[in-house]
């Protein structure tokens, strides 16, 4: 599934075995997305991690910044 541009957001879902994959993979996200400064919106429900990527010093609206994430998010997908 390819990232889609909605409401000003890009948005992902991304689907893991199981809780203990998803939480791995959230880790590896908050550690690329600390040391970019750009932090994602996101949600957790058992699985399933939802990701919205938007730069909020622009006004919300998804900037460079954002691709960049997304493109490293995309890279630590197993």
């Amino acid at each position: 599934m390819e990232w889609k541009l909605e409401n000003n957001k890009l948005k992902k879902t991304f689907t893991f075995k199981d809780f203990s994959e998803a939480f791995a993979f959230m880790t590896r996200v908050a550690l690329a997305a600390e040391k970019m400064n750009h932090h994602p919106t996101w949600t957790n429900t058992w699985n399933t991690v939802s990701i919205e990527l938007s730069t909020h010093d622009a006004g919300d609206t998804v900037t460079d910044r954002d691709h960049k994430l997304a493109k490293s998010i995309d890279a630590l997908t197993p």
